[in-house]
C-alpha cells in the first residue's frame, strides 16, 4: 500500500507561513518551480517552470523557499498516523509512504485504504489518496491515479496491464534521471509504458543503459524494489494523572517527583538530556498552563520539579490554584502534569569534565606544576578526531596547546563502527579466538561475508576464558591503505557474552583480537 498526500512541499510550506491551501504557490529551487498546488497549475504555472514565466502565468502566485527538512518534519504526523493503523511504515519521501497491504485486518484491501484515508482526514489531511498493488512501482501509480480522498486497488497478477496505457511521463518523479529518460523515450516514439515494456531486455540496456533495464522491468510489473520500515521515534512526553484533582502547588510538587525520575531516565536511555522541556498542566482535560523552560546545561529530576513549582506558584494565591479570576493563570485544580522535551542533545555533549566541579584556574595552576616537573609534552589531553576504529578516533594533544591536523569528524568514514563508544580502549590488544558451533574459527572473507556464526569466543592471556556468545552485531569491515600495500580486509564485531559485558572484536588478516570493551 503506498499512500499519497500531492503537492506536499507547498502544502508544508503553506502551513509554515500560515497561509490558506487554496492560495496558488509555488516552492521554488533555483528559481525554479519545484512543486505547484492545484490552485497554480489551473492558472498554467507547471514544475520546471522559470520564476519569471509561472509568475506571468499567475501574477498572484505566492513563491515559497524549498526547505526538505520542514517538508519531513510537517510529513512525521502523517506517518504516525498510518503506523497507529498498520506498524511497519517506510518514509519514500515527504508526501509518499508506503507500508504492507493491511488487508486482512480490514476484511479487505479496499476498506485498509478506506480506514488510512479517514484516519488521515481527521488529522487534517485533506488530499490523501491510496494504491495497492503486487509491487511498489505499480502502487505508487496506483495512488497517482486515484481521486482525492480515494483510493485505486490493482487485482493481483494485474500490475503489468495496469501499467501498460501509462504515459512514460510518470517517469518524470524520478527526479532529473527520470525526466531525462522520459525525453529519450518520446525522442524514439515510446508513448506509454507498454511500449518500454515491449521492447527486448538486451536492446534497452545496450541503448538506456541499466537505469532504462530497471525501467523497463518496472513497466512489465516485475519490480523487485523492496523498502524497510522505519523504526519509530522514542516517546520521551511523560505525564502524572491526579485523582481527584489537585489544587495545591505543593501537592503537586511532591506529586510529580516520580514522574520527573522516569522522564530524565527515559532520555538517559536513549543517550539523550533535555536542555528546554515544556511544561503543561491540565484542567478539566484542557492545557490551562503551559511554559517551555531551558537550562544552561541539562535538566535533572530536580530541576524539573522546581520547574513546576515556579510556573503554578506565579499563579496562586495563598499557595492555592483557586486564584482570583484576574489573575490570568490556573484557576481551576490541576488534573494532569506533563513534560515535553522541547530541546534533546546528546549525553555525550554535557558530560562532567575529568575534575568534576572544580574550576579550570585551578586545573590549569595544577597541571602547570606538572608539567613543569615532567615535561611539556608528557602531559597530554585527548581529543576526538576522524577515523573509523576507536584507536584511530583519539588523538592525544600536549595540555595548553591547540589541536591542529586532526582527521575532520564530519566525514562518512565508512566502516567505522556505531555508537556507543566504547569505554576501554587496548593500547596493546590482546589476541583473541572466535569460533562458530563446529568449533571451527570464524572469519571473514574478500566480500566481506561471515564464514559462520559466532558461537563462543575467548581472550588470550587470561583475560577472558571460554564463553558463550549470547548476541552479537558486525561485521563492519574496513581495508585502509589497500593502494599502498596496507594490512588488508579488517572486520570489526560487537560482541555480548554470558556475563552481560560487551566487546568490540577485530578480525585482521593475522586473526581475532580484542580492541576494545563497552563495561
Amino acid at each position: 500500500m503506498v499512500v499519497w498526500c500531492p503537492d506536499w512541499s507547498v502544502v508544508a510550506a503553506l502551513d509554515e507561513a500560515e497561509r490558506s491551501p487554496r492560495s496558488p504557490a509555488a516552492v521554488l529551487s533555483a528559481n525554479v518551480v519545484e512543486v505547484c498546488n492545484g490552485p497554480a497549475r489551473a492558472e498554467g504555472v507547471r514544475r520546471g517552470q522559470r520564476r519569471r514565466d509561472a509568475q506571468a502565468r499567475c501574477p498572484e502566485l505566492l513563491l515559497l523557499p524549498a526547505n526538505p527538512d520542514r517538508d519531513a518534519r510537517a510529513f512525521e504526523p502523517v506517518l504516525a498516523t498510518v503506523e497507529d493503523l498498520r506498524p511497519g511504515v517506510a518514509a519514500l519521501r515527504p508526501g509518499l509512504l508506503a507500508v504492507r497491504a493491511p488487508g486482512s485486518w480490514y476484511g479487505s484491501e479496499a476498506e485498509a485504504a478506506a480506514t488510512v484515508c479517514q484516519a488521515l482526514v481527521e488529522a487534517g489531511v485533506w488530499d490523501v489518496r491510496v494504491g495497492i498493488a503486487d509491487d511498489l512501482f505499480t502502487a505508487e501509480q496506483a495512488a497517482r491515479t486515484a481521486d482525492v480522498q480515494s483510493w485505486e486497488v490493482v487485482v493481483a497478477g494485474g500490475s503489468a496491464a495496469f501499467l501498460r496505457r501509462l504515459p512514460v511521463q510518470v517517469l518524470q518523479d524520478d527526479g532529473p534521471q527520470g525526466r531525462e529518460l522520459v525525453s529519450l523515450l518520446q525522442r524514439l516514439g515510446l508513448r506509454s509504458l507498454g511500449d518500454l515494456a515491449d521492447l527486448p531486455g538486451d536492446a534497452v540496456e545496450h541503448r538506456l543503459g541499466t537505469y532504462g533495464a530497471t525501467v523497463r522491468r518496472r513497466a512489465r510489473g516485475d519490480d523487485p524494489a523492496l523498502f524497510s520500515a522505519r523504526t519509530p521515534p522514542p516517546e520521551l512526553d511523560a505525564e502524572v494523572a491526579f485523582e481527584p484533582p489537585l489544587d495545591s502547588v505543593e501537592a503537586i510538587t511532591f506529586s510529580v517527583r516520580t514522574t520527573a525520575e522516569r522522564f530524565v531516565s527515559q532520555l538517559a536511555h536513549h543517550q539523550l538530556v533535555a536542555t528546554g522541556v515544556r511544561v503543561e498542566a491540565e484542567s478539566d482535560g484542557a492545557v490551562c498552563s503551559s511554559r517551555t523552560w531551558l537550562h544552561p546545561r541539562h535538566f535533572g529530576a530536580r530541576d524539573l520539579v522546581d520547574r513546576v513549582h515556579w510556573q503554578l506558584q506565579s499563579s496562586t494565591v495563598g499557595g492555592s490554584l483557586r486564584a482570583r479570576k484576574d489573575s490570568g493563570g490556573v484557576r481551576a485544580p490541576i488534573d494532569r502534569v506533563r513534560f515535553v522535551p522541547d530541546v534533546v542533545e546528546p549525553a555525550a555533549a554535557h558530560g562532567e569534565a575529568l575534575w568534576g566541579a572544580a574550576s579550570d584556574d585551578l586545573v590549569e595552576r595544577g597541571v602547570a606544576r606538572v608539567q613543569g616537573m615532567v615535561g611539556f609534552d608528557a602531559v597530554r589531553r585527548p581529543v576526538l578526531q576522524g577515523g573509523r576504529s576507536p584507536a584511530a578516533r583519539q588523538a592525544l594533544v600536549p595540555w595548553g596547546e591547540r589541536a591542529v591536523d586532526l582527521r575532520p569528524v564530519d566525514r562518512p568514514w565508512p566502516g567505522r563502527v556505531p555508537g556507543p563508544a566504547p569505554v576501554r580502549v587496548f593500547a596493546t590488544p590482546p589476541a583473541a579466538e572466535v569460533v562458530d558451533d563446529a568449533g571451527r574459527d570464524v572469519f571473514v572473507t574478500d566480500r566481506g561475508v561471515v564464514t559462520g556464526e559466532p558461537r563462543r569466543f575467548r581472550v588470550g592471556g587470561g583475560v577472558l576464558p571460554w564463553q558463550p556468545v549470547t548476541a552479537w552485531a558486525g561485521p563492519w569491515p574496513t581495508d585502509e591503505g589497500w593502494w599502498s600495500g596496507g594490512a588488508g580486509l579488517t572486520s570489526r564485531f560487537q560482541v555480548v557474552g554470558a556475563d552481560g559485558r560487551a566487546w568490540l572484536l577485530v578480525r585482521a588478516p593475522e586473526g581475532w583480537s580484542l580492541e576494545a570493551g563497552y563495561d
